[in-house]
């Protein structure tokens, strides 16, 4: 006599909102691999692999430098200017990584969705993690930056904020996390917006405190400051600045606003994704 032994039951109908965290959990290798296979694919074939994660943020830093700092001149709070920019440079790519890449998975993965069954937010995930492994290589770099700043007598001091920093890692993840599912939904009818989320992740990134202080933007451009003030990416940005180099416009106001921004954006993200996960393939 055969014994029932399933764990669990795949449904044409489920919860919008449920996460299948239990089915999520017994394909934990496949999360693993895929982020072997993201990590991998990305470098194949490239002469320097994975010292990319170092040269994309540090010319990026001598770029804002040069142009935002020396040029145009705008203050950067009485830091070191590669130490500011590169604290914002650090911050936005691991969110704004997360956001691009997670905003086309239904239309990357395609072939594979159609083929075999598994928890789809596995995708989104594993993009997730495959970009805090970067996140965590750039942020060897810019503590790197940190110490040679310390050593040589630089003018910034790291406070007890820093102990929130893994709350920002993780606000910076679910948000990309959720405005990307958000969007991948809408791509697979609407191929032209992935064009549309490049170019205008770059713009975001002009409405984020990344190249000026928040305080310099409240001051010079009060009329226009509140767009800056309302992206919930800013005050995670201030945040992280704040607890390494002690500059930033930190309150516990600005970042439960953030916070609760991130979590509507995560459930909406993650009732859209279910949603859309069960007739994708048809529209893609």
């Amino acid at each position: 006599m055969l014994k029932d032994n399933h764990s669990w039951t795949i449904e044409a109908k489920s919860s919008l909102i449920d996460l299948k965290l239990r089915e999520v959990w017994a394909y934990r290798d496949l999360l693993g691999l895929l982020v072997r296979r993201d990590f991998v694919s990305f470098y194949k074939q490239t002469i320097l692999g994975p010292l990319w994660f170092f040269i994309q943020p540090l010319f990026t830093t001598i770029i804002f430098t040069f142009i935002f700092g020396n040029l145009a001149g705008i203050s950067t709070d009485g830091l070191p200017k590669p130490l500011f920019y590169m604290a914002g440079i650090t911050a936005w790519n691991y969110f704004a990584d997360c956001l691009t890449k997670t905003s086309t998975v239904f239309k990357d993965n395609a072939n594979i969705f159609g083929k075999v069954y598994f928890p789809r937010l596995i995708m989104p995930l594993s993009i997730v993690v495959s970009n805090l492994v970067r996140f965590g290589v750039q942020m060897i770099l810019f503590l790197m930056l940190v110490a040679y700043y310390y050593f040589t007598g630089a003018s910034f001091q790291i406070t007890w904020a820093i102990a929130l920093f893994p709350v920002i890692v993780v606000l910076m993840a679910l948000l990309g996390l959720g405005t990307g599912m958000i969007i991948s939904a809408m791509t697979t009818k609407y191929r032209d917006l992935a064009f549309l989320v490049t170019f205008g992740v770059q713009l975001l990134m002009y409405a984020t405190s990344v190249i000026y202080p928040l305080s310099t933007a409240i001051e010079k451009y009060p009329a226009y400051s509140w767009i800056i003030e309302f992206n919930p990416m800013t005050p995670i940005i201030e945040t992280f600045r704040y607890g390494f180099l002690g500059e930033g416009a930190f309150s516990w106001g600005a970042l439960g606003y953030a916070t609760g921004i991130t979590m509507l954006f995560l459930i909406l993200g993650i009732v859209i994704f279910n949603k859309v996960e069960k007739t994708f393939v048809d529209t893609v």
